[in-house]
């Protein structure tokens, strides 16, 4: 598991139904590529988010595959429809086999 890593998330907590919401997502991540030595000549073993999904109550938002020149804290807004009152889980996939998961909820009214 990569050190210092934290999701953010920032989804609207009220919306109307089948009003469109813009969703923020951060993560600090320093995504290693693998190719860079520390400072005793070792390589630094490759670890950077290779996926991101969202989903809201169950159901796919968006997935991303995403490739090793993505930056530092890779930062994606994108905008989803809202149905129904419910809860956004979004999920960030690392190559080192870590997952790392945040949770918002939004309330239709």
């Amino acid at each position: 598991m990569a050190e210092g890593v934290k999701p953010r998330v920032k989804v609207p907590s009220k919306a109307s139904a089948g009003e469109e919401i813009v969703i923020k997502t951060l993560i600090s991540h320093k995504m290693e590529s693998g190719q860079r030595k520390d400072g005793d000549g070792n390589v630094i073993p490759r670890s950077i988010i290779n996926r991101f999904t969202c989903d809201f109550n169950g159901e796919n938002v968006i997935d991303v595959k995403m490739e090793p020149a993505i930056s530092t804290n890779p930062y994606m807004e994108f905008e989803a429809i809202v149905p129904e009152s419910g809860e956004f889980t979004f999920t960030w996939y690392d190559d080192d086999g870590s997952v790392y998961t945040e949770s918002k909820e939004i309330t239709v009214g």
